[in-house]
């Protein structure tokens, strides 16, 4: 468990986001935050009981909007969370709901939701003491994760199911395990609860920091691959990235060179060809790419933690309930899939190289990197899972749909499906990562079969990495273990401590 994270005092990162759903890491409500919420929720009291016309509170959702009922929490506000628990699917992953509640939290800080101090508790006390709601992924099409929230929302009504230690409860018997009870609700809490994109930002926010240990693993398997492959690296020189400045390209080459440095490629004449193939003279152009995606996607997420995406949003110091569309994540949606479309170009890269170290007309090494030309297999048939794993992210790559069926009786006749992007991205993902872990290995083998090399530090402490779970191939045996262990490696990221202790 890492030290507590405070929620309110600044911007959270993704970094803090991983931090809370991977590390347990507890959370503490600022006093400042708390501060804005209880100031928020006053003013919304003052503002219902004076008779205003508020969504949600004194009218219906969606497009009940133009029926007015009483604002009574006890009432109106507990049946909101039971009406809209309709996801469906598969169970979100014990971290990514303590993402998403980290992430609808953070919104809650900003003291715009109308929420009370009470509800904002609870959800950091969930956290703390870790009861996890059960939470089904699909039912939001983005533009608020109304159902994934409402699930979360079900066991602080002392309904639903979640995980205790282990262990699927019912809702209140998870709470009272946990030494926990249904907090009283106030005037707006159950739609505070469930409004926002917190299941799209905090999964987002995973599928960030899991993408950027992938993009590192894969410029470390693109560079152990120019040593396996002798390849020239004249397209690293920052002199060529400065012609012509693309997104990225400096900083993936500069990555590139540094962890080729000190190595005989360097040297003139080591390089067996003058051009080589474009899988690798562009691994900078292309990863430095997927980089720039990576930053925008980051970004798009940070600035949702940053933010307030309540409609309506109380505005305390105005004395308003202010209607708005903050609930709607384009931006997001298209950085999920940019994204995604940046990955899927790395991993075609990666495989053409997979593929060309194998092949003695363009290596000039053994055909499939068999030890011995007496009949074995050697890596060859891994081509096809590098092929499997390509076709799976090119799918996954397409983009969702931009028409999406109207709902809420034609109210809401648009949608970003930006919960969906995130997942199917993360998937992308998941697929790089095997990848890279499949090209590290069959460089690493190209790397031993050329014999006595002098490797760069950096490529030397991943070529370590790499051989201390993988030994070097001498006669045919089943790769998937191997490739599963080093894919648990990057996961982890043990990989990039490994070489960026040899190259700091």
């Amino acid at each position: 468990m890492t030290g507590p994270i405070r929620l309110g005092a600044g911007p959270l990162a993704t970094g803090d986001i991983l931090a809370i759903a991977r590390s347990d890491a507890p959370v503490v409500l600022d006093d400042a935050a708390l501060a804005r919420i209880e100031a928020g929720h006053r003013a919304l009291e003052a503002l219902a009981a004076g008779g205003a016309a508020i969504y949600g509170v004194s009218t219906g959702l969606g497009a009940g909007v133009d029926t007015r009922i009483a604002p009574d929490p006890a009432v109106v506000q507990r049946r909101i969370p039971p009406g809209r628990a309709v996801g469906v699917g598969r169970p979100a992953r014990r971290d990514e709901v303590r993402a998403i509640i980290a992430a609808r939290l953070a919104g809650l800080c900003a003291g715009r939701s109308g929420a009370s101090r009470a509800v904002a508790e609870a959800l950091a006390a969930l956290l703390n003491q870790g009861v996890h709601p059960v939470v089904p992924m699909t039912g939001s099409v983005g533009e608020a994760d109304l159902a994934p929230l409402s699930h979360i929302a079900l066991v602080l009504l002392g309904q639903g199911e979640a995980e205790f230690q282990g262990e699927i409860l019912p809702g209140a018997e998870a709470l009272a395990r946990a030494g926990l009870a249904p907090p009283p609700f106030g005037v707006k809490d159950g739609l505070a609860l469930v409004s926002a994109n917190a299941a799209s930002v905090g999964a987002g926010a995973l599928v960030v920091e899991d993408a950027a240990r992938a993009l590192r693993a894969m410029l470390a398997a693109a560079a152990l691959s120019f040593e396996g492959y002798r390849a020239g690296i004249a397209p690293l020189d920052p002199r060529a990235a400065a012609l012509r400045p693309a997104p990225g390209q400096a900083e993936a080459a500069r990555t590139m060179l540094v962890l080729l440095q000190g190595g005989d490629l360097a040297r003139p004449g080591a390089a067996r060809k003058l051009q080589d193939p474009l899988s690798f003279r562009c691994a900078p152009p292309v990863l430095g790419a997927a980089l720039a995606a990576l930053q925008t996607a980051r970004d798009s997420v940070e600035l949702e933690l940053a933010g307030a995406g309540d409609n309506p949003a109380v505005i305390a110091e105005d004395g308003i309930a202010l209607p708005n569309a903050n609930f709607d994540p384009t931006h997001l949606a298209l950085a999920f899939e940019a994204l995604g479309a940046a990955l899927a170009r790395a991993a075609a890269i990666s495989a053409a190289r997979i593929v060309k170290l194998m092949s003695p007309a363009s290596s000039d090494l053994p055909r499939f990197l068999a030890p011995v030309p007496d009949g074995s297999t050697g890596y060859g048939p891994t081509q096809k899972t590098a092929a499997a794993l390509l076709a799976e992210i090119g799918h996954l790559a397409a983009p969702m749909p931009v028409a999406v069926l109207p709902v809420a009786d034609g109210v809401e006749d648009y949608a970003t499906m930006a919960t969906a992007t995130v997942d199917k991205t993360a998937g992308i993902v998941d697929r790089l990562r095997l990848l890279a872990a499949l090209e590290l290995i069959v460089a690493a083998q190209a790397v031993d079969l050329r014999g006595t090399v002098a490797l760069g530090s950096g490529t030397a402490a991943i070529l370590t990495a790499v051989r201390i779970l993988v030994p070097r191939l001498e006669a045919d045996r089943p790769a998937a273990p191997d490739i599963v262990t080093v894919a648990e490696l990057i996961a982890s990221g043990g990989l990039e401590a490994a070489f960026t202790a040899q190259t700091v």
